[in-house]
């Protein structure tokens, strides 16, 4: 088994707590399912923003999605002139029996620019069932629903 890294990025549209959450578990859940992760196998995750997304740390939405366990980190991008702004990235290390070149990295919105070559397009059908699967993890962490 190897630990491989996960990469991933998507933008908001402004720094509000909700939105931003609402983004990075967009931007987790996907990672998750197309790369089929589970949680136990992610040794640790560190998630990171621009100096303009501040609200939260988008932490929090790895463990709205189930992820009481795996050691979580936040921190800043540094300020480089003409970097994307309200950018929200992440960084996983997953032991993985998988290659390299067999990783699904994820970038969103605007943060397809970062990695025009690694662009998902997904289906009005994918979307919702991917939203219906982070309301239910959602629900399992609020205590609205057993796991």
């Amino acid at each position: 088994m190897f630990c491989r890294g996960v990469r991933g990025a998507i933008t908001v549209e402004t720094d509000n707590r909700e939105v931003v959450l609402e983004a990075t578990r967009e931007l987790l859940a996907l990672m998750i399912r197309l790369n089929e992760i589970d949680s136990k196998d992610v040794a640790s995750a560190i998630f990171t923003t621009t100096p303009d997304v501040s609200s939260v740390f988008p932490a929090l939405a790895a463990r709205q999605l189930g992820w009481l366990d795996v050691p979580l980190m936040c921190g800043h991008e540094m300020n480089v002139p003409g970097a994307l702004p309200l950018c929200i990235r992440v960084m996983l290390h997953w032991n993985t029996e998988k290659a390299q070149n067999e990783i699904q990295h994820v970038y969103l919105r605007e943060a397809k620019s970062l990695r025009p070559d690694k662009t998902i397009v997904l289906s009005a059908a994918d979307m919702e069932s991917l939203n219906v699967w982070i309301e239910d993890q959602l629900a399992v962490w609020r205590g609205d629903k057993k796991p």
